[in-house]
């Protein structure tokens, strides 16, 4: 990879949560050593188009949540040159058509390794139903839920609601979508919502207990960090909370746990980590109910890097800062592409 590993970080995308990647990378750009990375920017426009972008000029309103864009675009990508010039791609993207494996599974098909989650973990950890399903499987225990698809809405039947439940989407992130719904007057309109981001949406129990989150940093042997507590203003964390207002939430980092709840939150998300196929990082999002029981609500492959996001403030508390929480995503990226292209050479042939 010569002196310096040329990495590319990925940005936009062609999803709801464009502007929540464009705040992401923007951390990361100027996170990255320039001593040990020479960085290329490539933007993907909310129509999906694929151009490197230069530094000065690569956003637009870089310090308004609500109103930053890609600047102004350059070259096109033309992906069958990316990897004679391109040693890593760093991903930093959010939702569908880069959280889900589309991404990651074009990575694959150019040989160039990549920050994060494989095709099957990034896959699994998008589709809330199909993660669900698996812990449950596992014995790991998650709300109680029921899917509908859209099809199905006609013959559906509110009847055996328990209210408070929330109704998201099955596919997505950051909050988009989601409603708390208390009575059953309120459900259509929260379903007409949630289908507005998938035709797959879960109805899901609304469980009374803190909300956990832990980080998690590793490949076949991951950590996992101090955890925060999340106490939403509102009904829940939502959209705004998260990205746009600073107060809509408080966030105790580390949370005020004892050694038993510590023990059992740190153990559930790393057993959740490893069920759901993760690599590189995640955010496991979690609830802690007055009785002890930890319920793991979902898992974010690709989590929000901004600067009111928890993941790396969490890493920050437990001893690791930004740069070298990067420069560690860097590392374990190049080793999953090592150990991917080992097992390559280890295929046997149909004709021998």
């Amino acid at each position: 990879m010569g002196n310096k590993i040329n990495i590319a970080v990925l940005f936009g995308g062609k999803s709801v949560e464009h502007e929540v990647s464009l705040l992401s990378a923007r951390n990361v750009i100027e996170a990255l050593d320039r001593e040990k990375y020479t960085i290329t920017l490539i933007g993907i426009d909310k129509g999906g188009e694929w151009h490197f972008y230069d530094e000065a000029d690569y956003l637009i309103n870089a310090d308004d949540p609500e109103a930053i864009e890609l600047g102004e675009k350059k070259s096109p990508v033309e992906f069958s040159k990316l990897s004679s010039f391109i040693d890593m791609i760093f991903p930093v993207l959010h939702g569908s058509n880069g959280e889900d494996g589309t991404v990651q599974g074009l990575c694959a098909l150019l040989n160039i390794p990549f920050v994060g989650a494989g095709v099957i973990g990034s896959s699994v950890g998008m589709d809330k139903d199909v993660m669900k399903r698996l812990l449950r499987d596992a014995k790991i225990s998650t709300p109680r839920f029921s899917v509908l698809h859209l099809h199905q809405r006609p013959r559906f039947s509110l009847e055996e609601i328990v209210f408070p439940v929330f109704v998201k989407p099955s596919n997505g992130g950051s909050s988009l979508g989601i409603s708390k719904v208390k009575t059953r007057e309120d459900l259509e309109i929260a379903m007409d919502v949630a289908f507005q981001f998938d035709r797959k949406i879960l109805i899901e129990e609304a469980i009374e207990g803190r909300e956990i989150q832990c980080s998690l940093l590793g490949n076949e042997h991951p950590i996992v960090s101090l955890p925060c507590e999340i106490i939403p203003k509102g009904d829940f964390h939502s959209y705004s909370s998260k990205y746009i207002d600073p107060e809509g939430a408080e966030f105790i980092i580390p949370a005020q746990l004892n050694q038993e709840e510590l023990s059992k939150v740190q153990m559930t998300a790393m057993d959740a980590y490893k069920v759901l196929c993760c690599e590189g990082l995640a955010r496991m999002d979690m609830f802690l109910t007055p009785d002890g029981t930890v319920l793991v609500s979902e898992i974010n492959t690709l989590p929000g890097l901004t600067n009111m996001s928890p993941y790396s403030k969490m890493w920050k508390a437990s001893g690791l800062n930004y740069a070298e929480m990067l420069e560690q995503l860097i590392e374990l990226a190049r080793k999953a592409h090592e150990n991917t292209c080992r097992n390559w050479t280890r295929q046997p042939s149909l004709f021998t």
